[in-house]
């Protein structure tokens, strides 16, 4: 059974993950937990209040298959939590790693996106930080983008993000795209 663990700080975008998280817990029977910085609960934007199942010092490359950041306004503020040490040892390993919204840009600035193809709310928004280097390789699009394990989405497209997680982590099946096909079905032309 994969293990997913989605990385909660407050003030996060609830609408990023939970797709995800439905599809990953009911449709496909992953094991999904949730993680705050210190354990405690935290507070969406929406105001949707979460106790997480661990502390951030739980998450370990070696017992998930996935780390996913969703955005928020946490990063506007100034009171992000530094993901370079987990994202760095998720991408070492193998591992899925997924960032969408702000959190593409914090993946962007730990460098883990210099190499790959990759996307985001905006270049603008990786280029602030100093250790991203991997303009090249930015698609300016609306769908989230996969490479090498690494997906990355604009706050916009939590759909598209939800089907490459699931891809990266082989997944995504006629189950998964069936249901799925349901939430995109507004995009359609």
């Amino acid at each position: 059974m994969p293990r997913i663990v989605i990385a909660l700080q407050n003030d996060y975008a609830d609408w990023e993950p939970a797709l995800l998280m439905a599809a990953a817990r009911y449709w496909l029977d992953c094991e999904v937990l949730t993680a705050s910085p210190d354990g405690k609960p935290v507070t969406s934007m929406g105001g949707l209040k979460v106790t997480p199942d661990i502390g951030f010092d739980a998450i370990d490359a070696e017992r998930f298959d996935a780390l996913i950041i969703p955005g928020g306004y946490a990063w506007e503020k100034g009171v992000a939590y530094d993901f370079t040490a987990l994202a760095t040892a998720f991408r070492d390993k193998g591992k899925v790693l997924g960032g969408i919204c702000a959190a593409a840009s914090a993946l962007a600035a730990t460098g883990v996106l210099n190499d790959v193809a990759h996307t985001g709310n905006a270049l603008a928004s990786h280029k602030k930080y100093p250790g991203y280097r991997g303009e090249a390789h930015y698609l300016d699009q609306p769908q989230a983008v996969l490479d090498a394990k690494i997906v990355t989405a604009a706050g916009s497209s939590p759909d598209t993000f939800t089907i490459e997680v699931l891809k990266a982590l082989d997944l995504y099946g006629a189950e998964a795209q069936e249901e799925l096909a349901l939430f995109a079905a507004e995009h359609r032309g």
